[in-house]
């Protein structure tokens, strides 16, 4: 968790992606989760994948 919260990206506020049944092995999903919701930052899930918004503005879908 550490590492994906203190990478350059995260801390400029960008976007990060990670395999989410790596961060149910390595962390637990509940306390991933639960990590984003604390920091404030929003996240969606797709293919597998969790795409975590490192900042607190609106996500907008677009199509």
């Amino acid at each position: 968790m550490l590492q994906v919260f203190s990478s350059k990206t995260a801390r400029q506020g960008g976007v990060v992606r990670r395999r989410m049944r790596d961060v149910e092995r390595i962390v637990g999903r509940a306390e991933f989760l639960a990590e984003i919701r604390r920091r404030g930052f929003h996240a969606v899930e797709n293919g597998g994948h969790i795409v975590i918004f490192c900042n607190a503005q609106p996500i907008r879908r677009v199509v």
